[in-house]
This record gives structure tokens, sequence and C-alpha cells, in this order.
């Protein structure tokens, strides 16, 4: 039988899909407001992996990816991406969207993204949120899977998670320096 014991929190990750770049000066200031202080944000990547958002939003479309201080609870991410379709709904024009913002979150083993849409790879969340195994760590560094989406796999989107994955392990570790130290000495 195994043993039930109390999750690692996670690395939050918010990547901005969007045409106008300005629009992340209004977006930033009210994602902090919701999550808390930046820890590491990325250069602006070209969106060029796929078209999929082309109709939606033109052409061409740049991603940033966000990362934030504090570790949350992985039980969050449902209600995290809800907040973040009301703001990708604050700057939808004529019921386009004009940024699209994908929460998830990063583990030592693993990068989970949220969304709305299910699949067979998908497990259900709440309030009709899925988490999407996204990559997997294995062997020194983060490996797609089949069904991961072409600019997850990127090779800049993969040295940014591995830079990003090492500061995690850091706060993890030092977390957990921090819990030791609250804990009142057993031996006394």
């Amino acid at each position: 039988m195994s043993t039930p014991k109390q999750a690692d929190p996670a690395k939050l990750i918010i990547s901005l899909v969007m045409k106008d770049k300005k629009i992340i000066e209004q977006l930033l200031p009210l994602l902090m407001e919701a999550f808390g202080d930046i820890d590491i944000i990325s250069r602006w990547f070209n969106f060029d992996y796929t078209d999929y958002y082309y109709e939606e939003m033109g052409f061409p479309l740049f991603r940033r990816v966000i990362v934030f201080k504090k570790l949350i609870s992985q039980n969050r991410l449902a209600a995290i991406k809800k907040i973040t379709n009301l703001f990708e709904k604050k700057w939808e024009k004529e019921n386009k969207r004009n940024i699209n913002i994908d929460p998830g979150y990063l583990l030592l083993s693993r990068f989970i993204l949220a969304t709305g849409k299910d699949y067979s790879h998908r497990i259900y969340l709440d309030h009709g949120i899925y988490a999407d195994l996204t990559l997997i760590y294995r062997h020194g560094k983060y490996t797609a899977l089949e069904w991961t989406y072409p600019d997850y796999a990127s090779p800049e989107m993969l040295k940014f998670l591995k830079k990003t994955r090492r500061k995690y392990a850091l706060d993890l570790k030092n977390l957990k320096i921090s819990a030791k130290k609250l804990k009142p000495d057993s031996r006394t």
C-alpha cells in the first residue's frame, strides 16, 4: 500500500501568445496582482511553429513566458486557468482573442499546462479544466511526448524551461530548509 504524502509545491509558469506586444504592459500588473512577483521573464520568442492562432489573432505572433517567484500548490491550476481566461476576455474583440494565456506549472519531473480541452492524455481537474502532461524530465532534459505542441518542444523553450527548473530546484531546497528550521526539535 502506498502512503499518501503532501505533494511538492510547483513553479507557476504563464505563457503568453500575442500579436501586439504592447498588451503585456497592461497585463503584467494584473498577473502580478493575481499571482505575485515575477521571478524570470523570457525574451520574446517568434511564434512560428504552428498557424493554429493565425485566423483568430493574425500574424506574426510572439510568445513571452513569465515565471513567478512564489511556489503554488498543484491543486490551484484549475482556479488559475479560470483567472487567466478572464484576462483573455479583457482583450477580446469581436469574439476573437488578442492574447492567448497558458498557465501551467513545472516540477522536477514534468511540465503541466492547463487547458479547457479534453483528450485521452489529459486529466480532469475542476471547473471544466484539464491538466495536460506536456513534457517530462529524464536523462537531464525535458522530453516532448507524442502530443506535445511543437512550440513547447522547441529548443528555445526547452532551454528556457531547463533554466527555470534549476531555479525551481533551488527554491524547493530553500523552502525545505526553512520548514526544517521552523519545526521544533523532537529531541528536546
